[in-house]
């Protein structure tokens, strides 16, 4: 059968269109080739802005660029626990290909709300322990991550206030209601009992108790304040050093961006890098590694920053042996 020239036409624009719309580099093949990752955290986007660029720098170093390889879908609990099983479930109705959480309170959302898309997350807790994965090496389910050493660390934070203030008895620690929270505060009276020291532990799930907590400490007559790694208090961090101001407490955090606000000390995993990792193992599951056969990592930078000006306004001296190992001495 023979087809008249109009009829011709319309075939070969029409064969023409499709194979425009699908040839590399279109707006069609791109949008059907590029997987949607989702990005759940408990905090504010402005808080946890550094972390979202760090899983996007991880991505990137593992193949895939925001917008081009992928597109990332965050979404931000603006500090509201509440929130995060409603934004969990959109981004598992929205497919996405993989979920990268932050924080216990969200891992714990995002696990509840699928258990087939594969969730890589960060956590201050034990991710054994909290029942996320069966064990480090071999986490099996649909999660993997990385963990922060949240417990060791806060006992770490100890030896940096026996060091500091060596005369020191009574220390407060701050923790949040939670498993994890627990957790940091058992190990720190763990070893404060070997070196001699009393701990008094405080509970604060966010900038109202912390208040009531640093009031507690200096009525109790509290030598020192440890913070422990807590998602919920990343918002907090001005308050928090306003706070040690103003009863005088010599604190020792859990992440830079408080002794770069003004607070005396911080000692820490890199929470920026943890997220970096996030995104690398992110991109390994987008290449086809399953979350089970992926261990559990652990952090490979530590940051210990120091604020000279702090601990002069407090009447500290700070010993050269802490100034020689601190990553960063603030002036």
């Amino acid at each position: 059968m023979r087809l008249d020239y109009p009829m011709q036409r319309r075939v070969f624009l029409t064969l023409a269109g499709l194979v425009a719309a699908i040839r590399p580099g279109s707006t069609w093949a791109q949008t059907a080739a590029v997987p949607k990752v989702g990005f759940l955290h408990v905090q504010t986007p402005e808080v946890a802005a550094a972390y979202l660029a760090a899983f996007r720098a991880g991505l990137a170093e593992g193949g895939f660029v925001d917008g081009r390889d992928v597109v990332i879908a965050p979404r931000w609990g603006q500090g509201d626990l509440a929130k995060l099983p409603a934004l969990a479930n959109e981004l598992v109705q929205s497919q996405v290909a993989v979920l990268a959480v932050g924080g216990p309170p969200a891992i714990r959302v995002a696990m509840a709300a699928t258990a087939k898309i594969p969730i890589v997350f960060s956590s201050g807790e034990d991710p054994v322990a909290a029942g996320f994965i069966v064990s480090l090496a071999r986490p099996g389910g649909n999660a993997t991550g990385v963990s922060f050493l949240g417990a060791a660390l806060a006992a770490k934070r100890l030896d940096l206030v026996r060091e500091l203030l060596p005369d020191a008895t009574l220390i407060a620690i701050i923790v949040t209601r939670s498993t994890e929270g627990a957790a940091q505060a058992l190990q720190t009276q763990e070893a404060a009992r070997v070196m001699g020291r009393r701990i008094l532990v405080l509970e604060a799930d966010g900038a109202s108790e912390a208040k009531a907590a640093f009031e507690r400490a200096a009525r109790e007559k509290a030598d020192a304040v440890l913070i422990s790694t807590n998602p919920l208090l990343f918002r907090t961090n001005t308050e928090m050093v306003a706070l040690a101001a103003l009863y005088r407490l010599p604190v020792i955090h859990f992440e830079r961006r408080y002794p770069e606000a003004g607070g005396l000390s911080s000692y820490g995993a890199s929470i920026a890098d943890g997220y970096r990792q996030v995104g690398l193992y992110t991109a390994r599951i987008l290449k086809g590694d399953k979350p089970a056969d992926l261990p559990v990592l652990q952090p490979t930078r530590f940051e210990f920053v120091i604020n000279l000006k702090t601990a002069a306004a407090l009447g500290l001296t700070v010993p050269p042996s802490i100034l020689a190992r601190a990553d960063e001495v603030i002036e």
